[in-house]
């Protein structure tokens, strides 16, 4: 199943909502994920450009993006990235095939 990358912020909204009444919110985003076939692989807060990041296995691109468009449209997520991410050996066998593809750069 294709992984995606996940990461964004939490909204003044979301951000008091936590501190107001915390809570776990992996259970919450664990149940979601797989109420449509999906799997959450981490799900971890973090210090820096984003408040959270999240790694998930779902079917498809649809899936994953009617996941992200759900839990954004409540308001208490913003500047959410998603990343489709590539195992290791799809990247080598990509780099095999762009071996032998030739590209002529603009100008030449």
């Amino acid at each position: 199943m294709p992984r995606y990358l996940v990461q964004g912020n939490y909204t003044h909204q979301g951000l008091s909502g936590l501190v107001a009444s915390p809570e776990d919110r992996s259970g919450v985003i664990k149940a979601l994920a797989e109420s449509v076939g999906g799997q959450v692989i981490s799900f971890d807060y973090c210090f820096g450009e984003f408040d959270f990041v999240g790694v998930f296995e779902f079917a498809d691109n649809t899936t994953m993006a009617s996941l992200v468009m759900a839990v954004g449209s409540a308001g208490s997520i913003t500047n959410v990235r998603t990343t489709v991410l590539i195992s290791v050996a799809d990247g080598f066998a990509a780099a095999q095939r762009a071996k032998e593809m030739t590209y002529r750069p603009p100008g030449q």
